[in-house]
């Protein structure tokens, strides 16, 4: 099974480097697409498959707990795991996004970080492999 990952953040730098990172980790990698903002993104995934988002929280346009906001109020997005990764220390901000059903890595991280936590929401080596329901 290939991922098809989504990376929003508005760093071009940053997309590279998580793209990077997810080309490091070992998971097997589909189509990767990006955007540069919470908009950008929601277009992008009702254009695509995508099996994971990985996004930013501070963007212009739209932020990012905006757009889960969104994807959560799609039934056609709600359930696609969402990975922020994120300079944000605000721990009430952080229990939100984790409440939404995000899981959270702080910058700087390592591709390790990026797969554990990837493996971890996705569900992956576990017994089958399947995503459970919600």
């Amino acid at each position: 099974m290939s991922i098809n990952v989504l990376i929003v953040d508005d760093s071009g730098v940053m997309r590279a480097m998580i793209l990077k990172s997810l080309r490091m980790s070992g998971l097997p990698l589909g189509e990767t697409h990006q955007a540069a903002n919470g908009q950008e993104g929601l277009e992008t995934l009702s254009q695509h498959w995508i099996d994971l988002v990985i996004a930013d929280i501070n963007m212009p346009v739209m932020n990012g707990e905006e757009m889960i906001e969104r994807m959560k109020e799609n039934t056609e997005m709600r359930d696609i795991p969402i990975v922020v990764i994120s300079t944000e220390g605000s721990k009430t901000r952080l229990e939100q996004l984790q409440q939404k059903g995000a899981a959270f890595i702080h910058k700087p991280f390592t591709p390790e970080k990026i797969r554990d936590t990837i493996k971890d929401i996705m569900k992956l080596g576990g017994s089958d492999g399947n995503q459970g329901t919600n």
